[in-house]
């Protein structure tokens, strides 16, 4: 069942496990997820509508659809879903 998965970041999650800090994709547009490879920088930074969901091309790479969701819109799980 294909879903289509919302991420609300437009940029990495720093870890810092030991001395060397590794950079986590948190935008879902890396071609090497979940390591980040700065494809976030092709995320909309300064989205005037909140609540605009961009669908990607398969690639990740170029956004082919802008849908706007109101809160209505939201689905929430239930129980064992």
């Amino acid at each position: 069942m294909p879903r289509i998965v919302k991420l609300s970041a437009n940029g990495p999650i720093k870890i810092e496990p030991s001395d060397k800090p590794v950079w986590v994709c948190a935008c879902g547009l890396s071609q090497r997820f979940p390591i980040c490879d700065g494809s976030h920088k092709q995320c909309p930074h300064n989205e005037p509508n909140p609540g605009a969901v961009y669908i990607y091309d398969d690639a990740r790479t170029r956004v082919v659809e802008t849908r706007v969701e109101t809160p209505a819109q939201h689905h929430k799980p239930t129980p064992g879903e």
